[in-house]
């Protein structure tokens, strides 16, 4: 009954807002900023961290250009390319291309990417359906998996802050069961549920996806990389054909909804994120369920629930179904502004808190048809709502480059211990 009170005065919070603010007022007024012009580039190392992946070491950069300023602080080109690894086996080569401008009215969007992780973090299916024990230790939970990604994103406007998205996208997964300690002989959470069938044999070592997207958007945002006030709603209808034997196809849908409420000016704001995905029709295959719909990456990937992009402090991946929602809440303070190698910056430091659960479940057919006893470590209708709390520092330049640090701890030790990552951008 108390979520549904906090759901419903968010809710009605947003309801006032939306009606008695004038989105398109002047943003981050207490920050005093230099209009920028031309291209703006600043390669960095790339040296981050997480809990699930370790630390990061390697070369990034994001390419601005702002032509001849009169529309600072939105740029009309953006790049960013990223090649990295991390010390747990990851590795990232990555390029992303935004622009509102190449195509007339159109905002146009790319991204390549090639992503390895010997050591990513497979959790089971359905949240606590399936327990996490630490006493087994780290390899028992981690499969090996390459995915090849290639996406492009259009938008366009219907009226003033209302207007239509489609988009496809190719997907080549590449699975195999984690390297695990010499002495270790038995089998991990992947290997055993592939003799149990809740993995099906046909796509447990990977397959090809392609995807096709088409949805709505509604933004008031003042401004994108930090909004202070604004609303942003998207409802994404996705689906991906059956191609050869390694996927049956599915459709699937998204809603996603943030706000960002001025509580003191532009100094201090309340942002919200509520969002809800659900398959409608056909099979995902088990190594897609995790991936998040969205119509541009905010982060490398766009897979949850748990992790830097959904709930910040919960095992990455934990929370994984068919159907999931997830809801964040925080309050973002900015403040410091300062001119450092001849760039505007800011700080922002934001508490926050998160949540969220599987609400369709997933469950392979073949598993029924075998007629094996499902272990007993997996119960298939026993998820309940993930909470998790922390505190984030955004340094942001230019107001629209975000390097990030942010702290989550679970309320629940199956969700872990606590999560942190160094990295770019807000995850909303």
């Amino acid at each position: 009954m108390k979520k549904k009170v906090v759901l419903l005065i968010v809710a009605l919070v947003s309801f006032y807002a939306l009606f008695s603010q004038d989105a398109t007022s002047p943003d981050i007024k207490d920050v005093k900023h230099t209009v920028k012009k031309g291209w703006i580039f600043g390669p960095l190392p790339a040296v981050g961290y997480t809990s699930d992946q370790g630390f990061q070491y390697g070369v990034l950069s994001d390419l601005f250009y702002f032509g001849n300023g009169t529309k600072y602080p939105q740029y009309l080109h953006k790049f960013n390319f990223e090649i990295s690894r991390y010390t747990k086996g990851s590795g990232v080569y990555h390029l992303f291309y935004d622009s509102k401008y190449l195509l007339s009215n159109i905002r146009t969007t790319f991204d390549i990417s090639y992503l390895t992780d010997r050591m990513l973090d497979f959790y089971g299916f359905n949240g606590y359906a399936t327990d996490y024990d630490m006493s087994r230790g780290d390899w028992y939970y981690k499969i090996d998996r390459s995915l090849f990604r290639v996406t492009a994103d259009f938008q366009g406007n219907f009226a003033k802050n209302i207007g239509w998205a489609l988009g496809a996208g190719y997907y080549k997964y590449n699975i195999k069961a984690a390297d695990k300690p010499d002495e270790i002989s038995s089998l991990s959470l992947y290997e055993t549920l592939q003799n149990y069938y809740i993995i099906n044999p046909i796509e447990a070592y990977g397959g090809t996806i392609i995807e096709f997207k088409a949805g709505l958007v509604h933004d008031s945002r003042n401004i994108e990389a930090d909004p202070t006030r604004g609303f942003y709603t998207e409802a994404i209808l996705t689906t991906a054909p059956k191609i050869g034997n390694s996927n049956r196809g599915y459709t699937r849908f998204s809603l996603i909804h943030r706000g960002y409420l001025p509580v003191i000016g532009d100094k201090l704001t309340f942002a919200y994120r509520l969002g809800y995905q659900d398959k409608i029709g056909g099979h995902i295959p088990f190594y897609a369920l995790q991936n998040l719909t969205t119509l541009f990456f905010r982060q490398i990937t766009s897979e949850g629930l748990g992790g830097i992009n959904s709930v910040r402090g919960v095992l990455r991946n934990r929370i994984v179904g068919d159907g999931v929602f997830w809801s964040n809440f925080e309050l973002r303070y900015r403040f410091c502004n300062f001119s450092f190698l001849g760039q505007e910056w800011y700080l922002v430091a934001h508490p926050f808190i998160d949540a969220g659960r599987v609400v369709n479940y997933y469950n392979e057919p073949v598993a029924i048809l075998t007629l094996m006893p499902i272990p007993e470590y997996y119960d298939e209708l026993r998820d309940s709502m993930h909470w998790s709390a922390g505190l984030g520092f955004k340094a942001i330049m230019n107001k629209n480059f975000v390097i990030s640090v942010e702290y989550g701890k679970p309320f629940n030790k199956q969700d872990g211990k606590s999560g942190m990552n160094i990295g770019l951008n807000y995850i909303f």
